[in-house]
C-alpha cells in the first residue's frame, strides 16, 4: 500500500492523499500546505519538488 500524505486544501479541508494525488492537487493550485517528515510545508513559502526535474530545487546537489 502506498503511503498517504496529510494535506490541507485551500478551503481548509484536511485529508490524506497518495503522492500522485498530491502532485495533481499541487498542479491545480488546490493545496495550502502538506505534511513532510520534518513538519508542514507551506505552498508558496517552502521549496517544493518539481515534477519535471524530480528534485527539490533549493537543495544543492551533493553527488559527484
Amino acid at each position: 500500500m502506498e503511503p498517504l500524505i496529510n494535506v490541507e486544501l485551500k478551503d481548509g479541508t484536511i485529508c490524506q492523499v497518495a503522492i500522485e494525488a498530491l502532485d495533481v492537487l499541487l498542479e491545480h493550485n488546490k493545496v495550502s500546505k502538506f505534511e513532510r517528515s520534518g513538519g508542514w510545508a507551506i505552498v508558496g513559502r517552502d521549496p517544493l519538488r518539481r515534477k519535471e526535474r524530480g528534485t527539490v530545487y533549493s537543495i544543492p546537489e551533493r553527488r559527484h
